[in-house]
């Protein structure tokens, strides 16, 4: 295990959008359980302190890999292609609209049964988005285009969280 491995080759997985989250979590408790201190007690503080610096490397590893958008915007990284976002917010036209139109059902709407349908709604949406970050990164290897829908599935999880938010206040 290297400090200076990327996350995909410390996992020891494909660098890809598409992952088996189930092989992720039983990758990260083997390495957890090799890079433990305690493991290393008879070695000294210096091997101990070591195996704790790869077990903070593994965890963050691991929530980079587990979450499908850092996952993306990893691999946009790792390609060529940071996401930027705090610096470019461009997105398509299309996209914007969308999002003024659900922007203003969330406003607008009272109705716990209409507030579930404009999840269900943005919720189909993160998964389209996340069909093709899964196209353009593992198929046509095309990290450019995949960081306009990095930074749209960026805006989809903080609207399901006003979204969400907003139906715990009314039920």
């Amino acid at each position: 295990m290297s400090l200076q491995a990327n996350d995909f080759e410390l996992f020891d997985v494909p660098a890809q959008f598409a992952q088996d989250r189930a092989q992720l979590d039983v990758r990260w408790k083997a390495l957890q359980r090799q890079a433990h201190p305690d493991r290393f007690a008879a070695e000294g503080a210096a091997a101990q302190r070591v195996a704790m610096q790869l077990s903070v490397r593994i965890n963050e590893a691991y929530q980079r890999l587990k979450d499908p958008l850092k996952r993306a915007a990893y691999l946009c990284e790792l390609r060529g292609a940071p996401v930027q976002a705090e610096n470019n917010t461009a997105m398509p036209a299309a996209f914007l609209m969308q999002q003024m139109e659900w922007r203003e059902n969330l406003d607008e709407t009272e109705s716990a049964e209409r507030l579930e349908a404009l999840a269900d709604e943005v919720s189909a949406e993160q998964r389209r988005v996340q069909q093709e970050l899964a196209r353009l990164l593992d198929e046509v290897q095309d990290p450019l285009q995949a960081v306009g829908q990095v930074r749209a599935l960026m805006f989809i999880e903080r609207f399901t969280h006003e979204v969400n938010a907003k139906l715990d206040r009314l039920t």
